[in-house]
Parts: structure tokens; sequence; C-alpha cells
């Protein structure tokens, strides 16, 4: 097996998810087409020795539906023999793009390959597609299926997190985020996204709310309740007859934005990064994928890290940074419990809550995040994870080189 490297990593900043959005006017086929121009333009790419563009996509309906990466292959003048192709692992499909993509390298598929993803949430809704799992009565009943909000405030009721707790967590996430920005930390990795006359419409996220307090917060009505009273509490609750009553304490200020972006991760052995004059970044050490219960759903993060790391042999200390998608408040409050992880060590530099969740993008876009980061922290390690619709969790570790 091939050592598969990382060259660059390029992300779009993050636009609101709604019409009043500034990237609510450009396509998902623009926002990927302008990230693999990114990436070509900024490594002088000879685009022929780009084997496949592994690009996920969460909701592939309408415009950015069918094979969006082949098509984004097309439009950013990669050369014909170029393959692309979506796929999609719900929220983690981003970082599943990259796996899969590192894996082409590691197989000896490819010599270099793209991996990332792209989601438009303002023009295509989540949940567009639809699908069996929630909408099947021989799916739903089975797997006592209920909306990921409810998840998220099972966890929070089965493992003792307050309403205080994952609005302090949402705070700190958004002065997290705050600082990044202010320091700069993003600036190696945003691409400004351009209308069709090459104006810049969008250099920074726009999600964020640095003036969160736990006081405003406060004011915010949990957003599951309803839903759960009406049928989902009892549906959990046969599934975890020890709980005598949800606690909803999530809400769209502790849960992850609706948002549009794009991301890409350039993949390839060393030999071809030398052929083209790229100094690697890092490594891929371990990649890693794993099913939970599908009811709870958000819990498979802890348990992919455990599998990923026992199988590299490593112990949860011996990464220095931890990237978890930030879903909900309550994921990665247990992750940190679960696995005895320091705060200090777990999204230093915000996360979702603060900048929104692009559903297909995002696995990508905390990759070369935390990727810049052990560059600018001087660090080595790094696992990156996200909990996954209908009960899974995928994860990555990396190392500098």
């Amino acid at each position: 097996m091939a050592d598969a490297y990382i060259f660059d990593a390029v992300r779009t900043p993050r636009g609101k998810g709604k019409k009043d959005g500034a990237l609510h006017e450009i396509t998902a086929l623009s926002l990927a087409t302008q990230v693999l121009e990114g990436l070509r333009d900024r490594n002088h790419l000879d685009t022929s020795k780009v084997d496949d563009v592994v690009l996920g996509c969460v909701s592939p309906v309408g415009e950015q539906g069918a094979d969006i990466a082949r098509t984004a292959v097309l439009t950013a003048d990669y050369a014909e023999s170029t393959a692309g192709v979506q796929i999609n692992r719900f929220c983690a499909s981003g970082l599943e793009a990259c796996n899969m993509a590192a894996a082409k390298v590691m197989t000896g598929e490819a010599d270099m390959a793209i991996g990332g993803g792209v989601e438009s949430m303002s023009r295509v809704p989540m949940g567009s597609d639809g699908g069996a799992w929630p909408m099947d009565p021989s799916s739903a009943f089975k797997t006592y299926f209920a909306p990921q909000g409810v998840g998220a405030d099972l966890i929070a009721t089965l493992y003792g997190f307050s309403r205080d707790d994952v609005d302090a967590y949402a705070v700190e996430s958004q002065k997290r985020a705050a600082k990044a920005w202010a320091e700069g930390r993003f600036s190696k990795s945003i691409l400004a996204v351009r209308d069709q006359m090459g104006a810049v419409i969008l250099d920074r996220d726009e999600h964020m709310r640095p003036d969160a307090t736990m006081q405003s917060l406060a004011s915010l009505n949990p957003s599951f309740t309803m839903m759960g009273e009406m049928a989902f509490d009892a549906v959990v609750q046969g599934k975890y007859p020890e709980v005598e009553r949800v606690n909803h304490v999530h809400h769209a200020g502790n849960s992850s934005g609706i948002v549009d972006g794009a991301a890409g991760v350039l993949f390839g052995t060393k030999e071809m990064g030398e052929a083209l004059g790229l100094k690697p970044r890092a490594r891929i050490k371990g990649m890693a994928s794993i099913g939970s219960e599908p009811s709870i759903m958000l819990t498979g993060p802890s348990l992919v890290t455990e599998k990923l790391l026992k199988k590299l042999g490593m112990a949860v200390g011996d990464i220095d940074l931890y990237e978890l998608n930030e879903a909900f408040a309550s994921v990665v409050l247990r992750m940190m419990q679960a696995l005895d992880i320091p705060h200090d060590k777990m999204n230093v530099n915000g996360g979702a809550i603060a900048f929104g969740h692009p559903l297909g993008a995002t696995g990508a876009m905390i990759l070369g995040t935390v990727l810049d980061e052990l560059e600018r922290s001087d660090k080595e390690t790094a696992l990156v994870t996200l909990c996954v619709g209908a009960g899974m969790g995928t994860a990555t570790v990396i190392e500098r080189v």
C-alpha cells in the first residue's frame, strides 16, 4: 500500500442557507467549480494528472443532482480524462469523499485525486431527495426512527447535559470562531466566492454570531419539543424505556446552522507530488467508518474514534487535535465525556454551531481546518470525525510531514 499525502485544501466561506444569504444566487455547480479551479490554480496543476474527483452531496437532486462531481470537472476545464463521482454518507459525505480519494491513492488506483463536497442548502433544501428510512414504515418502525434533533436531546437526557451545558458550549464555539477569524487562522484555505462577472460576493463565513451570550441563548425556545410531544418522544422511549422524559435542550443557537459551501482536498502519492513540484503537508495515517444505534443516531463519533485508534495502535492522548462536526452541542459534549478528551483539544477554532454545516462539504472543510491548525500550532496529529444520519460515524487521522 502506498502512502496518501495531502498537498492542499481549500474551502469557500459558508453563506447563510436562506434566500437572503450571500451565496443564494450561486449554484452548487458554481461552488464546486470554483473549488476545483482554486486547487488547480494555486498548485499550477496539470489536471491530466488528477485521476478522479470525489465529491460529497447529501441532497443530490435538481441542479445539484446526478453526478455533480463530473460536471464540475468539466466546467472547471480539467482534462477530460479526469473522472468524477458523487457520494452520500449523509453528514460525513465530505470526509468520506476524502477517504475514498485517499484510498484510491493508497491502493494504486490513482496517483492523484481530489476529495471534497458541496451543498447549496438555500437552493436545494435539506431533505429534498426524500428517502426510504424515515418514510417507509418497514424501516422507520423497525429502527425507532426519530428526527436528529430529538436524538440530540435524547443524548443530553441520557448523559446528563443540561440546557446550561449545551448553551455554554455554543457560546464558546462562537468565541473561538470569532478569535480564529480575527487572527487570520483561516486565511490559508479560504477561497473567496465570485459571481459570473468575477466580483467577490463572499470572503468570510456569514453565519457566525460572535455576540451570543448565555442570556441571549436562554431566550430561545427548544426547537424539538413539539415534534417530540407529537410522537417522537414516545418512539425513542420505546427504544430507551429507562428514559422517563426527554429533556429538550437544543435550539437554533446550540445546533449547526443551515449554510451553503464547498471544499476540496488534493491527495496524491509522494512521487506524483515530486513530479509536479508539490510539497506534501500531511499523510493519511488511517480511516474508518462504523454503524451505531440509529434511533439516537448521533453517538457514532466516539465509537468510530475508538475503532480507528485501536486499528492504529494509538490512544486518545496520542492525538494532538480533535475536530468533530458540531451538529448539536450534545454530540460534542458526549464524545469529550466518553473518551475523556479535554476541551482545549477539541474544535479549537469553533465549529458548525458558529459557522454552519453545509452537509456534503463539512467533512472536507474541517479536514482542511485541522490541517491548517496543526501547522499553525506546530502539532503533529489530528483526528477528524462526524456523526451521521441513520446511526454511523466516520473518522480520519492525519499526521504532519
